[in-house]
């Protein structure tokens, strides 16, 4: 969910470590497990039933005996033998075969809802074709004093996942949904149930209740009754939110309908009014995280006051499980530009530091999930232009000097999250000279040499990821170099990771543009050169691929030395700058073609073999032919036509392929550069033909 990469001019933040960084799922909740009663403590999280199988963030509506409007926190599986209707599932948690009840059954809804609770689906087909559940559809309209119980019966019934699509053919639905119009509150609180319940894991039902318009029924519910902070009321908020949760999960359409309904600034405003409500407020936090994955969601999340609340909130719990399902929240919405700064102008980041420091010396399993959360939902924030110079303050705030700390730290995920979070931090110029200029390279390069042999590969890539970005404003460069940067990241020359390669080779590249003498020095680098050939042909990873033809490409141009061509022809380099002025980039291709004019010019006779074969005359005639080709390509394919004619076989080459019928179809182009080389060139080959 975290795997974004940050960036101006090609820079590249955090992208590694935010994939898989994301917390996990919440477990998904069984019918009426996941909206325990007001006031109830949260049940542990149960192993569910075979067959109520979790998926992530289900929520359901919680039981409700008929006989009162308080609803039971239990959980089904564990609910003693002969207990109560609405008390959850009856007897241990393993099924029985039942068979259909007998018609004295019906005087004892303890034992119908022991049967059909627990029933399998051959007993399921038995009780449809009793007419039991169509008697139910008449029961409930019109209303009358015993609507509540049968709707209890109902959402108890429906916990049964063989019962579900049962209740939707026998036309329970319509009758169900007409009684969210009623006044009574027990009758609201059961049909929510009832449909909730329906609802879960149910596409049947879902679609049964979407056609009777039930959701917009509950939306209206929940916000006239907002406000209303006595506990009754709030067990029904808590029933409806659920109803929601299980409508919608996993249905983007339905959820995307539920947005546009405008039930995201509901649902915030209840957090708001309820924090103290436990039962309540884990609803919302199980609803947040179902719709926060939408990408049409956050635009309505950034409009409300979600991150206060949610900042608020977090500061309060000192639970786990509680940080956790918050932390499950965050993490989608955090993903948005303009709630990330909200996050950080909440006070989010100063909770995430407070928990490392809390963490960092934990060797208990939670405390260790909770430091990894907490560091990368730090790093994530830094993604956001805005929040990430907010947090940087001119390379003086709190923050930055906590982050830095973080880097010579012995705990893995702190150096990673650290070496991310100054990646993030360069992601401008200003920036990247502040940290250069207060030691952060040397910071970076020892992190590196202690990760060399058998290293950690993502914070290997995480530090070269800062000092790839560092390196991209031209003061820079030289002082990068003088610090020894090129020899640290030339122990990674051995590494068989591409996400290792693809850093190594940007950060080679950053550092030589336009620095002659390094890119000399590199140049002539025989295990460099022979290593980048290698990568050259690594088309299962189109990065590593690339950045090496770039890299190649760049020692020639910024060295402009016969002894880096040279070697660069020894190790077969020259066929990969051929493959490369065809690429689908136009930088690319540019890149490819000023280093293929400087070889002929400064050592044709050196390559004039490899060029032949390469095919290179064949492709420049393509490139001047084809109208889709940009100016400059065309422009510096044909200097380099110019300079292939010093060599006998590819002028040759070139006069049998009619590049003046081409060339002069270029004198005209609209392009004034394009036209005049156009001009130049077929002087040239006039009167070399």
């Amino acid at each position: 969910m975290l795997g974004r990469w940050a960036g101006r001019s090609g820079r590249v933040g955090a992208g590694a470590a935010q994939a898989g960084s994301a917390p996990p799922p919440p477990p998904a909740h069984p019918p009426d497990r996941a909206a325990p009663a007001a006031g109830c403590a949260r049940p542990p999280r149960p192993a569910p039933p075979p067959a109520a199988r979790p998926r992530r963030g289900r929520a359901a509506c919680s039981s409700s005996s008929s006989r009162s409007s308080s609803s039971s926190c239990s959980s089904p599986a564990a609910a003693p033998r002969g207990s109560l209707p609405g008390c959850g599932k009856v007897g241990g948690g393993g099924r029985t075969r039942a068979a259909p009840p007998a018609p004295e059954a019906f005087a004892s809804p303890r034992r119908l809802l022991t049967l059909w609770v627990n029933m399998d689906m051959e007993t399921s087909e038995k009780i449809q074709g009793s007419g039991i559940l169509q008697l139910f559809a008449s029961l409930l309209i019109p209303q009358s004093a015993c609507t509540a119980k049968v709707a209890n019966i109902i959402a108890e019934v429906a916990k049964n996942e063989f019962m579900r699509i049962p209740c939707v053919d026998a036309g329970l639905i319509s009758p169900l949904v007409q009684l969210l119009n009623s006044k009574d509150q027990e009758v609201l609180l059961q049909t929510g149930r009832a449909l909730g319940n329906i609802c879960y894991d149910s596409h049947e039902g879902r679609s049964a209740v979407d056609q009777a318009g039930g959701a917009q029924i509950v939306i209206d519910h929940l916000r006239s009754l907002c406000s209303i902070t006595d506990p009754a009321n709030e067990k029904l908020l808590t029933v409806f939110c659920g109803m929601l949760m299980n409508y919608s999960n996993e249905n983007d359409s339905l959820q995307a309908q539920l947005i546009n309904m405008g039930v995201i600034p509901t649902l915030v405003k209840l957090l708001g009014i309820h924090c103290q409500n436990a039962a309540l407020t884990e609803m919302c936090l199980v609803a947040f995280g179902n719709l926060a994955e939408l990408e049409s969601s956050k635009e309505q999340f950034a409009s409300t006051n979600i991150a206060e609340e949610l900042v608020k909130l977090f500061k309060k719990q000192i639970e786990h499980d509680k940080r956790e399902m918050i932390f499950e929240v965050l993490a989608p919405l955090a993903e948005n530009d303009a709630i990330k700064l909200q996050l950080v102008e909440a006070g989010l980041v100063e909770c995430l530091l407070e928990i490392v420091q809390q963490k960092v010396d934990s060797d208990k399993e939670d405390d260790i999930a909770e430091l990894k959360t907490a560091s990368d939902l730090m790093v994530l924030l830094l993604l956001g232009d805005e929040s990430m110079q907010k947090l940087f303050e001119g390379g003086k705030g709190n923050v930055f000097q906590r982050v830095l700390s973080w880097i010579p730290s012995n705990n893995h995920q702190l150096q990673l999250a650290g070496a991310l979070a100054i990646a993030n931090f360069a992601r401008n110029d200003g920036n990247c000279i502040h940290m250069v200029d207060n030691g952060i390279v040397e910071k970076l390069m020892d992190l590196l040499d202690r990760h060399v042999e058998e290293g950690n590969v993502t914070v290997q890539h995480a530090a070269l990821s800062a000092l790839r970005n560092l390196a991209i404003p031209v003061v820079n460069k030289a002082k990068m170099l003088s610090a020894g940067v090129t020899e640290a990241v030339l122990k990674f020359l051995k590494s068989e990771m591409p996400p290792v390669q693809f850093k190594l080779l940007g950060t080679l590249r950053m550092l030589i543009d336009a620095q002659a003498e390094a890119a000399e020095q590199l140049g002539k680098n025989v295990k460099l050169v022979e290593r980048l050939v290698e990568w050259c042909e690594a088309k299962d990873h189109a990065g590593v691929m690339g950045e090496s033809n770039r890299l190649l490409s760049a020692l020639i141009r910024h060295s402009k030395s016969k002894d880096v061509i040279k070697t660069i022809v020894q190790s077969g380099g020259i066929k990969h700058l051929v493959t490369m002025a065809t690429s689908e980039h136009v930088i690319m291709q540019n890149e490819a073609l000023v280093a293929l004019a400087l070889i002929a010019a400064l050592e044709l006779g050196t390559a004039e073999k490899d060029l032949e074969s390469a095919k290179l005359v064949q492709i420049l005639h393509k490139l001047l032919a084809d109208e889709r080709s940009a100016p400059e390509i065309k422009y510096n394919s044909m200097v380099l036509i110019c300079a292939l004619m010093g060599s006998e076989s590819l002028h040759k080459e070139v006069q049998d392929l009619a590049f003046l019928d081409v060339i002069s179809k270029l004198r005209s182009h609209e392009n004034k550069s394009v036209a005049q080389q156009a001009s130049l060139t077929e002087q040239r080959l006039t009167v070399e033909s």
